[in-house]
C-alpha cells in the first residue's frame, strides 16, 4: 500500500504540472494586460489556443522528414519529465532519486536539440536563422546554469533538488552573497531559455527578432500544439525551480501526513502567482533588447554563476 501511494502522489505531481502550466502562461498575460491598462484575454485563453490546435488538421512541408513529425512528441515528452521532477508540494518523492539538476539540464538541452534540428529541417531561412539564435544562446545559457549549480552543489553538498530544498530551508544556512548571485544569474538564464522579453518578446512574430518563433513557423494542428504546450511546461518548470531553491517552504517532506501534502497543494499555486506576477511586471518595465546583445545578458549571468562558486571556494562566510 506504501508504493501505492507513493506512486499516486508522484502521479499528482506529474499532472499538477501538466495541468497548471497553460494557467501559468494566461495569468502572466493577465497581469501583462492590467498594467498596461488593457482588458487582454481572458485567463484561461492558452487552453482554448491548446484545445483549438488539436482539433485542427497538419499540413506538413513536402520535404518534411521524419524527424519533423517525431520532434514534437520528444519535445513534449522531454519537458514535461524535466518539469515532473522538480519537487513542487513535496520533497523525497518515489522518483525524487531522478530529480538531479544535471539531468534535467540535460533532458531540457535534449528538447532543445530536437528544436534546432526541425528549424533546419525544412530549409527555410527564418528557420535557420532562429536554430543559429538558439543554439548560440545556447552556448552561454548552459555554462551559466552548470555554475549555479556548482554554487548549489557546494553549499548543498549534492545535486538532488530534494537535498537541496531541505538544506536550503535549514535556518542555520542563514544569508549567503553566493545565493544571492546563483538567484540573479538563475533568473537571467530563466527569461532566456524562455524567449521573454527583454530577449525575446513571445506575442510578437518579427521576423528580424524572433527566436523560438522563427524554428516553428511551419509547424500546425496537433505538432504546434506540443510544441507550444512544452514552451509552458518550460517556464513553469523555470518558476518551480526558482520557488524549489530558493523558497522551498510549505512543502511536504518525506514521510509527512496527508495534511501537510495538502498544505502543499495549496502553497504550490501560490508561489506560481507569485513567480509569474514579477514576471509580468519584469516584461511591462523594460523594453526588448538588440538580439546582438543577449549574449551580453547571458555572459553576465555566467560571469555571476562563476563569482558565486568562486566566493564559496575563498571563504566560508559567503
Amino acid at each position: 500500500m506504501a508504493v501505492i501511494y507513493d506512486l499516486l502522489v508522484q502521479g499528482v505531481q506529474m499532472f499538477l504540472v501538466l495541468a497548471l502550466a497553460p494557467l501559468l502562461t494566461g495569468f502572466v498575460r493577465v497581469i501583462k494586460a492590467r498594467l498596461l491598462r488593457r482588458r487582454g484575454p481572458p485567463l484561461l485563453q492558452p487552453y482554448y489556443d491548446l484545445a483549438r490546435l488539436l482539433g485542427k488538421e497538419v499540413v506538413l512541408a513536402e520535404n518534411a522528414s521524419w524527424l519533423f513529425r517525431v520532434s514534437p512528441y520528444m519535445i513534449f515528452a522531454a519537458t514535461w519529465v524535466a518539469a515532473a521532477l522538480v519537487p513542487t508540494f513535496a520533497t523525497g518523492l518515489i522518483f525524487s532519486w531522478s530529480a538531479d539538476l544535471i539531468a534535467i539540464i540535460a533532458l531540457l538541452a535534449s528538447a532543445r536539440f530536437f528544436l534546432a534540428l526541425v528549424g533546419l529541417d525544412i530549409g527555410t531561412s527564418f528557420g535557420g536563422i532562429g536554430s543559429s539564435r538558439e543554439v548560440t544562446f545556447a552556448s552561454l545559457a548552459e555554462p551559466a546554469m552548470i555554475m549555479i549549480i556548482f554554487t548549489l552543489a557546494l553549499i548543498a553538498g549534492s545535486t538532488q533538488l530534494s537535498t537541496i530544498a531541505h538544506i536550503m530551508s535549514m535556518p542555520e544556512l542563514g544569508l549567503r552573497v553566493s545565493l544571492g548571485l546563483a538567484l540573479v544569474a538563475l533568473i537571467l538564464v530563466a527569461i532566456a531559455e524562455n524567449s521573454r522579453i527583454p530577449v525575446d518578446n513571445p506575442a510578437t512574430h518579427l521576423e528580424l527578432t524572433m527566436v523560438h518563433e522563427a524554428m516553428v513557423l511551419e509547424y500546425s494542428g496537433r505538432h504546434l500544439a506540443l510544441i507550444e504546450f512544452a514552451s509552458m511546461l518550460k517556464l513553469l518548470l523555470y518558476v518551480s525551480l526558482i520557488a524549489c531553491i530558493f523558497a522551498p517552504w510549505g512543502m511536504a517532506n518525506p514521510g509527512a501526513a496527508s495534511l501537510a501534502f495538502l498544505g502543499g497543494l495549496v502553497l504550490y499555486p501560490l508561489k506560481l502567482a507569485v513567480g509569474g506576477a514579477l514576471l509580468g511586471l519584469f516584461e511591462t518595465s523594460i523594453a526588448k533588447m538588440r538580439v546582438f546583445r543577449v549574449p551580453e545578458l547571458l555572459g553576465a549571468a555566467l560571469m555571476l554563476g562563476l563569482l558565486g562558486t568562486l566566493f564559496l571556494f575563498v571563504s566560508g562566510s559567503f
